[in-house]
């Protein structure tokens, strides 16, 4: 089978994510190194997947600003049935596409998009697990919150995980979204919410 081509620009500033537990446990997969491209760091992804660990196996993830793509393929990798990914940076989009080929995974979509227009058309799914780590300082995440809960994209008892320069207390959030788990590293805030 021939080997899947480079993306255009992804040698330069190159870096790396490795892939922590499920099928493809400790790979490393380039990512190309951008202004707002931040993977999650791979001790928060540790705390976060052991809290999902009973929620992963068959659901269907949207990862809203995907980036990098690490929760995404940290999804995929511990077994979710199906996965979207979406994000508005070229360079994002085709180094993920990139990386999605080596690995030979037909289960993930990747979709280059702005994500609040995408969650403003058409419901294609419903899903079970949703990654929400928007640009910060733009107030996307009550905004983007608020489109997943009013035009249904989610599923009953779906879980939702956020990444804030603010307190999850002081976030605008759905009302019928529980807090379930919160942890500070640094200057940013994780929390996991689940839909009511």
């Amino acid at each position: 089978m021939a080997k899947p081509t480079k993306p255009a620009g992804a040698s330069q500033g190159q870096g790396h994510l490795r892939i922590i537990a499920g099928e493809w446990r400790s790979r490393r997969l380039g990512v190309p190194e951008g202004q707002g491209l931040r993977p999650t760091p791979d001790r928060v992804r540790e705390t976060l997947f052991n809290w999902l660990a009973p929620h992963i196996e068959g659901a269907h993830v949207l990862d809203a600003f995907t980036g990098s793509g690490a929760l995404f393929l940290e999804a995929l990798s511990r077994g979710a049935a199906e996965a979207v990914a979406l994000d508005s940076n070229p360079a994002a989009i085709a180094n993920l596409r990139h990386n999605l080929e080596v690995l030979r995974c037909p289960r993930g979509q990747v979709l280059q998009n702005d994500t609040l227009r995408y969650l403003q058309g058409e419901v294609k799914q419903q899903f079970d697990l949703v990654f929400l780590d928007p640009p910060f300082n733009q107030d996307m995440l009550a905004a983007t919150s608020n489109l997943l809960e009013e035009r249904q994209w989610l599923r009953d008892n779906a879980w939702i995980y956020t990444e804030s320069e603010a307190a999850p207390s002081t976030l605008q959030m759905p009302g019928n979204w529980r807090l379930h788990r919160e942890k500070k590293t640094g200057q940013v805030y994780y929390a996991l919410w689940q839909r009511g």
